[in-house]
């Protein structure tokens, strides 16, 4: 898969230092991502490049109205075809926190760990070539 091809992730943390490791991990799965600071700006810029994007992979406590709860019901809601994936070293969801497809990933993570997970959630369809061949 060329790049050009490659899917789109969207990456939301508040801390550089996460943000920078998931969107390597997710780049050595073959994604190509936007990235942003808050579920407020994440969802500001879904607005523009939904279409674009395969997965969701957000912090849960953030800074503004959304957080990585409710920016995965959000997407969930209004944006049904973006895979979800939320991750926390604090919070666990309770009951009603997530909706049905998404997964919740403890923090810290490994590459290992997320493109498991990767694996398992994406429709085949919706996998970069690397993951795929990757096992």
């Amino acid at each position: 898969m060329s790049e050009s091809t490659s899917p789109y992730a969207l990456v939301v943390d508040d801390n550089v230092m996460v943000l920078m490791h998931a969107c390597d991990i997710l780049e050595e799965a073959g994604f190509r991502f936007y990235e942003a600071s808050t579920g407020d700006a994440a969802a500001e810029l879904l607005n523009d490049v939904a279409s674009n994007v395969t997965l969701l992979f957000t912090d849960v406590e953030m800074p503004g109205v959304l957080d990585g709860f409710a920016l995965a019901r959000l997407v969930s809601e209004r944006w049904s075809h973006i895979e979800i994936v939320v991750a926390s070293g604090g919070l666990r969801p309770e009951p009603g926190d997530l909706p049905d497809r998404a997964i919740f990933i403890g923090k810290p993570f490994d590459a290992s760990l997320v493109h498991d997970h990767l694996r398992r959630i994406l429709p085949d369809g919706k996998q970069p070539a690397q993951l795929k061949k990757a096992v």
